[in-house]
């Protein structure tokens, strides 16, 4: 098995890790309500997918 013969420098390390980025979110727009949504997931808004109503819509924030 291979052993590093030398202890890889900091700046080696971060920049070999510079390069996992996140990507951002790929969004969609509901044709029934407009709301911006994640494509093949049941829109947050209104709760629906392809023209079928699946869920109540879930609010992520606190109403009270």
């Amino acid at each position: 098995m291979a052993v590093p013969k030398r202890k890889t420098s900091r700046a080696n390390t971060r920049s070999r890790r510079s390069q996992w980025k996140t990507s951002a979110v790929a969004l969609t727009t509901c044709p029934r309500c407009g709301e911006p949504t994640r494509p093949h997931h049941a829109c947050p808004n209104c709760g629906t997918y392809k023209g079928r109503l699946y869920a109540e819509a879930q609010r992520s924030e606190f109403e009270a």
